[in-house]
Order: C-alpha cells, then structure tokens, then sequence
C-alpha cells in the first residue's frame, strides 16, 4: 500500500495573466468595432492611394495629371480604357481623383493636426494659470468666435494666394477655436485633483505638471476631436472652392472638381458623382471613427 503522505503533487500551472489598462481596453474595444475598423480600413486604402499613386505616375508612366486631349473629352467611365471617364478637356478622371484626394486629405490631416495642436497648448495654459493668461487667451477666444469664420477665410484668400500651403495654415490658425475652449474647461476640472495637488506638493515643475499629469487626461477627448474636425475641414475646402475662394484650377481637389462640374451635369453626369462620392465616403468615414473613439475611449465603460 502506498503512503499518501509520500506522493507529491505537481502544482497546475496557472493561465498567464496580463495587466489591464485604459488604452489596451480602448484598443480592443476599438478592434472588436466593425464598423470602425472598416472606416479606418477605408482611409488608410485612401490615404496610401492617394500618397503612392502620383509617384508612380510622374516618375515611373512619365505622365502629367494636367495634359488635355480636346478629342478624349466627356468620355464616360470605362470607355476607351478611362476607369472614371474624362472631363470637359479630356483629362483623365481618375488621375484627377488621385491628386485631388492628395491635396483634400493633406488639408485634412495636416491642418487638423495644427488646429490641435494649437488649441490643446493655448487651452492648457489657460485652465492651469488662470487669471491674467486666462483672461487673455478667453478674450482671443471670444473674439475669434464672434467673428464669422466664413468672412476670416474670404479676407485671407485675397490676402494670400490660396495655395495648399496658405489654405492648411489658414483653417490651422483659424479652427482651433472649439478645441481650446474645451480642454481649458477639462483643465479646470483635472489641476484640482488630488493626484495633481501631491505633484504640487513634491516640488513638481509645471511643465512635468502639465505634460505627465494633465495633458495625458485630455488626449482622449481631442483625438475624438481631431477625427471630426479632420471631416469638416474637407467639407470647407470644398464649400471655399464652390465660392471661388479654395485653391484654384489647374491644381485638382476634390472641391473643385466637383465645383467645375456644375456646368456638365447632361454631358458630364460622372464627373458630379465621382468626386461628391468620395467627399461624402471620406468625411463620413471621419466621422465614423470619432463616434467609434468616442465610445472607446468612455471612462464609463470600463468601470466595474
């Protein structure tokens, strides 16, 4: 009879666990999101078209997005072996779409970049120092804001050309209105802090103060941001080109494509759908990820 007492068990080895934390969560969360990984899904497609396409064009097929063929005008999609049909100068469709969302999403990411970037630094220096910054930055701020935006951008366009350059650092300079309002409201909120106080207490410069414990805390409401003020700075390239006032022929944007397309909707009805439909597939995709960030990155959802 064997003694019990002798036998030794092998402990089970326990499943490898890993930490938790808000951006992982958010991550998967994001991942498990169908609908906004097929938006991101879209945009990456779109920007990396956009970005590699005309190198190949200009350097490898030697070929110039501007060049007219009188006799190839208003070809329809498919015909002669334009994917996307020509247009009024027989210039192809589709060459033109590629460059055109070059120009309209660099205006998206870029200038949407800078309004963040602009509205988060002007916005934390506001709600940490209070008082004469406070009131100084408040009193920019209310002045931009009771200005129609409209008119700033008319007044710049005929101040400067409206190149790609000019438009991206205009609508940088001019949208980061709504951005620093709020982050000076979470501001306020966050330098009250328990957390925030001890850092105060510990000697803690405020440049440490502001880049380790403040700024991290609002990041995930301005990536939210971003991502929606990205979609309305296409819609605004567009709405200046349809006044004239956007970046001007023969540089394609989707704007002005579709703007010089009004005057071809019976000879030329593929050149109003082909960029209205990106523009609209584009910004909605914009949208979509916000919404899908925003519930991503909801605090709320990861209590227990």
């Amino acid at each position: 009879m064997t003694n019990a007492t002798n036998i030794k068990t092998i402990p089970s080895e326990e499943p490898k666990r890993y930490s938790r934390s808000f951006w992982r969560d958010a991550l998967l969360h994001i991942l498990r999101d169908r609908l906004t990984m097929f938006a991101i899904t879209v945009l990456v497609v779109f920007t990396l078209i956009c970005t590699i396409s005309p190198i190949i064009i200009e350097n490898v097929l030697e070929l110039d997005v501007n060049d007219t063929n009188i006799p190839d005008r208003f070809k329809q999609p498919g015909q002669d072996g334009f994917v996307f049909g020509t247009d009024q100068l027989g210039r192809d469709q589709f060459m033109r779409l590629i460059y055109g969302g070059r120009v309209s999403l660099s205006i998206a990411y870029i200038a949407s970049a800078l309004t963040i970037v602009i509205g988060i630094t002007l916005g934390l220096l506001a709600g940490y120092y209070g008082k004469a910054v406070d009131d100084f930055i408040s009193w920019i701020i209310n002045t931009l804001s009771a200005i129609p935006p409209l008119f700033l951008l008319l007044i710049a366009s005929a101040i400067w050309e409206p190149s790609t350059e000019v438009l991206i650092v205009v609508l940088g300079a001019l949208g980061w209105v709504g951005t620093s309002r709020l982050v000076r409201g979470e501001v306020l909120s966050l330098k009250e802090r328990d957390y925030v106080l001890a850092a105060k207490a510990l000697g803690a410069s405020d440049f440490r103060i502001l880049s380790s414990h403040i700024l991290p805390n609002v990041v995930s409401i301005v990536m939210v941001t971003m991502t929606i003020i990205a979609g309305n700075l296409i819609l605004v390239e567009s709405g200046l080109s349809y006044l004239g006032v956007g970046i001007q022929p023969p540089t394609p944007t989707w704007g002005n494509m579709l703007t010089d397309s009004r005057s071809y909707f019976v000879t030329g009805v593929h050149l109003v759908f082909s960029p209205g439909i990106l523009i609209m597939i584009t910004v909605l995709c914009f949208y979509l990820v916000g919404d899908g960030l925003r519930d991503a990155l909801d605090p709320r959802r990861y209590q227990q």
